[in-house]
């Protein structure tokens, strides 16, 4: 079994570029658009279309990602379970900011509503 560090430094290393083909793969089989991923990707990160495009071009680690992201200030409302961890309680802040990415996703393929999503007030 891996350490929680291990697993931290696993996610730390993966680029963006490998896992968004999956995100996209798991929201337009429930029926929703790229184009919605992209606009939740682009809340929680402040990365425009062209900029997501950049960064997989780049093959920049999820490390990178999140250093260069102007994470969303709402962001911390992201709450429940994914992975079998609770966001909330995960101490590592860029396994955290993966986790938010997951939720998202997660939530955009089981149909919930974007301003659900996107924790507008």
């Amino acid at each position: 079994m891996k350490t929680t560090q291990e697993h931290n430094e696993r996610i730390a290393k993966l680029t963006f570029g490998s896992v968004y083909p999956h995100y996209v793969t798991k929201v337009t089989k429930k029926g929703r658009t790229e184009a919605e991923l992209t606009r939740v990707i682009e809340w929680l990160t402040g990365f425009d279309k062209s900029m997501q495009q950049k960064l997989i071009d780049e093959k920049v680690s999820f490390e990178e990602f999140f250093k260069r992201a102007n994470l969303n200030p709402n962001a911390h409302l992201i709450k429940g379970m994914i992975c079998g961890y609770r966001i909330e309680e995960i101490d590592n802040e860029l396994t955290r900011q993966v986790r938010y990415l997951d939720k998202l996703v997660d939530e955009l393929a089981k149909g919930k509503n974007m301003e659900t999503i996107l924790r507008n007030p």
